[in-house]
């Protein structure tokens, strides 16, 4: 699936390493949350592993729900077409149709990119609104282009009930649009007995990341996935 030559781009080995991680940590029944699906990529990786485990995606690009749903049909996938946040209701939401994967609730930087960003309505939701109570949640994905410590403290109740893995982007020119500052990121994860490893440092059992580290992290931007456990 990945290329194993020395030139992989910096995408391609965050790729491989969440790819790495997923593999190792599902069971065959493992239930899985997928926040800012695309086009499914991870999904198809939930189901290959944990393929008796039942996993719900969240996609607030209507075009990109609508493939989602066509795509996973027939499986035990099921799809909210809405952006999860601390807060629910209507909101303003940033398409970037020249490259959806840039989109979110705000503008980004787009990397020197040409696009032409457009707003559209979509539904706000919070994840502790919408997860069952008895629902055991084994792993949860968060890909939002800055918008990650909205949808963690959206889902306090879901992460302090289950403790999953928490595999999520966060990182300059997207978090800080939001005014995330590292820090929070980190002490919302200690507040739940949680620690936050790089996705190398995670596969090779290495250490948690402080806040220098973390912050180090977050200036230098070569990581920008990390994993809470």
């Amino acid at each position: 699936m990945f290329s194993l030559g020395i030139d992989l781009t910096s995408n391609q080995r965050m790729d491989r390493l969440t790819y790495n991680i997923i593999r190792n940590h599902l069971k065959a029944d493992s239930n899985c949350l997928d926040v800012g699906c695309h086009k499914g990529d991870v999904l198809e990786w939930f189901l290959k592993f944990s393929p008796k485990g039942n996993h719900l995606g969240f996609e607030p690009i209507p075009q990109l729900f609508e493939a989602l749903n066509v795509k996973f049909s027939g499986t035990s996938c099921r799809f909210y077409n809405c952006a999860l946040a601390d807060t629910s209701g209507e909101t303003e939401f940033v398409l970037v149709p020249e490259a959806p994967a840039y989109s979110g609730l705000r503008e980004r930087d787009y990397d020197g990119k040409s696009v032409n960003p457009v707003r559209i309505k979509v539904q706000l939701c919070r994840l502790d609104d919408l997860i069952p109570e008895n629902m055991k949640i084994d792993l949860l994905k968060i890909d939002v282009e800055g918008g990650e410590l909205g949808v963690l403290k959206g889902a306090v109740n879901t992460l302090a009930r289950n403790k999953p893995l928490v595999i999520f982007e966060h990182g300059k020119g997207a978090s800080d649009r939001y005014g995330t500052k590292p820090e929070m990121i980190l002490n919302l994860f200690n507040e739940l007995g949680m620690q936050i490893y790089t996705l190398p440092a995670y596969l090779k059992n290495g250490q948690p990341l402080n806040l220098a580290m973390f912050d180090a992290e977050f200036e230098r931007g070569e990581n920008y996935y990390f994993v809470a456990k």
